[in-house]
Parts: C-alpha cells; sequence; structure tokens
C-alpha cells in the first residue's frame, strides 16, 4: 500500500493563511503538499503533476471553483474536496452536482479535514461499486445487507419486504457508500434526466425506508440527510454499537 509521503495533495486556495494551515495540516500528516491560488496554474498542475486529492477553494481570484470541478471531471475522476466559506445549501448541491466528492465549509479544524480526506483517497482505492459489490453482488453496513443479485434488503437476515421503488434508492445510495448525493442527481439517475427535480417524492419514499431499516427513524443508523442537499448512505465505520 502507498504510504501517505507518496500520495499528493493539490491546495488550490488563494488566503495565504489558510493555504499555510492546509499545506502544514497534510504534510505532517505524511502527504506531499502542492500549493497555489490560482486557477488556470492549478488546472496545468493537476494535469502535469496527478494529484491523488485535490483541496479546492471556490472563490479563486481568476476563475469560480465550479469551472475547475466540471473541467477536471470531464477527464478524471481524482477527488475533489470543496473547502468553502459559502454555507448555503444550494452552493454545496451546486458543488456536489458539479462533480465534488466532498464539502467543507470554512472555519474547520485539522481532524476534520484529514478524515475526509482519508475517506476520499479510500474511495478512490475501492469504491463500493468496484469492490464488495462487483465481488460479493451485495453489500454489507452493520446489520443491513443489500443483495443486488437477488434485489433484496436484510436486516439482520431478515428480508425487509421494500417496495420497487424504495429498492431502487437504497441500491444506488450502496453503490455509493459514504459519499452525498444531492436529490437533483438521485432524481436524475433513478426517474431520468426528465425526471420532475421536486424533491418531495425521494422525501416521501425515504419516510418509508427509515420505518423499514432503522431501529429509530428518528435517529438514522443506515442512511444519513445532508439537510437540504441530499442523502448518504453509512459505510461500518458510522455504525456505533
Amino acid at each position: 500500500m502507498a504510504t501517505n509521503l507518496q500520495q499528493k495533495i493539490l491546495i488550490i486556495e488563494d488566503d495565504p493563511g489558510i493555504s499555510n494551515f492546509l499545506k502544514t495540516t497534510v504534510s505532517a500528516a505524511g502527504y506531499a503538499a502542492i500549493v497555489t491560488g490560482n486557477g488556470e496554474t492549478a488546472l496545468q498542475m493537476i494535469s502535469s503533476h496527478c494529484p491523488d486529492c485535490i483541496l479546492l477553494d471556490l472563490g479563486l481570484p481568476d476563475m469560480d471553483g465550479g469551472e475547475i470541478i466540471r473541467s477536471v471531471r470531464s477527464w478524471t475522476q481524482t477527488p475533489i474536496i470543496v473547502i468553502s466559506a459559502r454555507s448555503m445549501e444550494e452552493d454545496k448541491a451546486a458543488a456536489l452536482d458539479d462533480g465534488a466528492d466532498d464539502y467543507i465549509t470554512k472555519p474547520f479544524g485539522a481532524v476534520e479535514l484529514l478524515a475526509r480526506i482519508r475517506t476520499a483517497l479510500r474511495h478512490t482505492r475501492t469504491t463500493a461499486e468496484s469492490g464488495e459489490i462487483a465481488l460479493n453482488g451485495s453489500y454489507h453496513v452493520g446489520d443491513l445487507e443489500i443483495d443486488y443479485k437477488k434485489m433484496r434488503v436484510l436486516l439482520s437476515g431478515k428480508d425487509v419486504h421494500l417496495t420497487p421503488n424504495e429498492f431502487r434508492i437504497v441500491m444506488l445510495l450502496g453503490r455509493h457508500a459514504g459519499r452525498v448525493m444531492t436529490y437533483k442527481s438521485m432524481l436524475k439517475e433513478l426517474w431520468g434526466p426528465s425526471a420532475s427535480m421536486d424533491n418531495k417524492i425521494l422525501r416521501v419514499h425515504m419516510a418509508s425506508i427509515r420505518r423499514k431499516i432503522e431501529p429509530n427513524p428518528n435517529e438514522p443508523r443506515y442512511i444519513f440527510t445532508e439537510v437540504g442537499v441530499g442523502y448518504r448512505m453509512a459505510e461500518n465505520e458510522d455504525i456505533k454499537e
């Protein structure tokens, strides 16, 4: 397995104070830090340096971060973690829809930052889609199992009896476990690009799903809500006994 030192983190941030903090934090954790505060230079560095993860501020002096996300996503799946002072739900959803893997709102701490980086790198090495699901035809988290071959969801070994649409929602979230899926991206995946972008249908289905799989629907254990943005399927490290 590669060591942290062999993994390069590209920091795209024009604020010197934050940039220095990010560089110091990732370097202390053993990653190789590359820094720029310019969008055009960043795009060139992504191509030439092939970083393992990108930390991106949205408010750069020469271009908006969303433009960088879209450009990068047109040719590589390198994980992108947005780090921004923009805290509106619309900004988070837009960045994730553009292709960002995660979104951290300023201010934040070193512990949270490094945890997000580790998660992003882990998903690059082996996603649920290419890893456990491809190998076993199923995804497990805690007592929950999604059996993709038999089209069933089991809780402690017992069939949950989801409706076809409920199963499709759980199946989709399981394929992207650990990552936030926005309402918009889920609606397109489930019902096509011409589907209504009203997320009410997702909320109705999710309420039913949680009644069936969650020990306490008011305190979800398996499917988390990112308020105003979307949903995230848990990974085993999220499950606290």
